[in-house]
């Protein structure tokens, strides 16, 4: 088993990483290293010693953050007796994801028997905290009409519901989806009458006769292939949105591999996680909307979220 002491991550990344090349999936790579414990408080590379020996230290989450660079989980580390841990990268089956599954029926393809439908984001503390915190921003709470699309099967409205509790039956809430199986799971997890959805196409969202809505939002659907991003997102905000309106828009910067949520957004035609074209259509949306008097924010890291409220709200506050 290799042990790592006073060795910089600038020797252990190329190390480790030629290691995992050469593993095939559900492969472990072992080493040992100083038990973070030992040196909380400490920055990555501080030396810390122990029964005479130094190292440098580095926190779990700097041992997380490079099993996941590596593609791997990192599992349950060991503490042995010298003041060091056994730690273990077991290497992600990267053929095991939604966005590498081929289909025959497209609108299915994040149905309720898709590899998507096991995924629950809102387990994902990193996804959860940032769309409660774009919630807030908006003042969920006032809000009279709520617009999703790509409700898949109903995850963005639970957070809805158990933030506002008895008031959450004081709102309507319209989600829209391609996936005839998600719209029925979204269905029985809401059978409360003021929340209804449709399996509806939303590049032809005129012909549902929706209305306006004071809150529109869209958790990684708009980028999605087939549908018209620009052209759908200035309708929405020019035919959909009720004057003194909000705007939550989720982009996805990761991806799904092997039950792990892996940062960085994937561009096709590149080896590694090349994020131009997400951060040209955040610009895209957050330079149109501050056009039309909005306030816009952006919080959020493996899904980056667009808030957007009208400076007469904040003026109120």
């Amino acid at each position: 088993m290799l042990t790592f002491t006073v060795e910089p991550m600038a020797e252990i990344l190329p190390l480790l990483e030629a290691q995992v090349a050469q593993l095939g999936a559900g492969e472990i790579v072992e080493f040992s290293a100083l038990d973070p414990d030992l040196g909380a408080g400490n920055y990555a590379g501080a030396t810390v010693t122990v029964e005479g020996v130094e190292y440098l230290y580095r926190g779990y989450k700097a041992w997380t953050d490079l099993a996941e660079l590596l593609l791997c989980r990192m599992m349950t580390p060991e503490r042995l007796e010298n003041g060091t841990i056994s730690l273990r990268f077991m290497k992600l089956n990267t053929a095991s994801s939604f966005h590498r599954e081929e289909v025959e029926e497209k609108t299915e393809k994040y149905g309720a028997a898709s590899p998507f439908a096991a995924i629950n984001k809102n387990e994902e503390p990193a996804f959860l905290w940032a769309y409660r915190h774009s919630l807030e921003r908006v003042k969920v709470e006032q809000r009279k009409r709520v617009l999703n699309l790509g409700i898949n099967s109903g995850e963005e409205f639970e957070l809805i519901r158990r933030m506002l509790g008895e008031k959450f039956g004081d709102m309507e809430l319209v989600g829209v989806d391609h996936s005839a199986t998600a719209i029925a799971e979204a269905r029985a997890k809401f059978p409360e009458p003021n929340v209804n959805f449709h399996v509806h196409d939303i590049n032809d969202l005129d012909s549902l006769e929706l209305g306006r809505f004071d809150l529109i939002m869209s958790i990684g659907t708009l980028q999605s292939p087939g549908v018209e991003f620009k052209p759908l997102f200035m309708s929405l905000i020019q035919n959909y949105l009720a004057p003194g309106g909000s705007v939550i828009l989720g982009f996805p910067n990761s991806r799904w591999t092997d039950g792990e949520l892996i940062y960085g957004a994937k561009a096709p035609n590149y080896a590694f996680s090349e994020q131009s074209l997400l951060y040209k259509d955040v610009y895209f949306c957050k330079k149109y909307l501050q056009q039309k008097k909005f306030r816009v924010t952006l919080t959020g890291k493996p899904y980056l979220y667009l808030s957007a409220t009208p400076f007469k709200l904040h003026q109120q506050v």
